[in-house]
């Protein structure tokens, strides 16, 4: 399959998990709530590797590549924790869109930091996702 159709499904996905969260921590701490997914994440994606016989030991693995993901696992959780923060507080037709800068920043930190391009079309594409983002936050 393409990357494209993975990268639909994941929007898809995403865009169904504001709405689940937002009813599931209703009732109770957003940190809890926050580690409950990330049990369900870490047993969902152990049956896949096992499954798919995908399993390494990781510190076999390329240290330097193990750094960067060590790196990613704290922001997907600081990011888990403020999203979870935010949902308990605010609206999900809100806080999911106003989320969705993350494209904006991970457009910038790629360009800044991996040397990424953009053409005249991503650019006015970054800049409608910022705009929509601002309309939604300073409505």
């Amino acid at each position: 399959m393409s990357w494209k159709i993975f990268a639909i499904l994941s929007a898809l996905f995403a865009g169904m998990t504001a709405v689940l969260a937002k009813v599931g921590v209703k009732n109770i701490s957003s940190n809890l709530a926050t580690f409950i997914r990330t049990i369900v994440i870490i047993v969902f994606l152990g049956v896949i590797v096992f499954i798919r016989r995908e399993w390494k030991n990781p510190l076999l693995i390329d240290k330097h590549g193990l750094i960067f993901l060590i790196a990613s696992g704290i922001t997907t959780g600081l990011s888990w924790l403020c999203y979870f923060r935010a949902l308990q507080a605010g609206p999900a037709s809100l806080v999911a869109p106003i989320d969705k800068l993350s494209l904006v920043f991970a457009v910038v930190l790629s360009m800044l930091f991996l040397g990424e391009r953009l053409g005249v079309y991503q650019w006015l594409g970054i800049c409608l996702i910022t705009s929509g983002a601002l309309i939604i936050i300073f409505k």
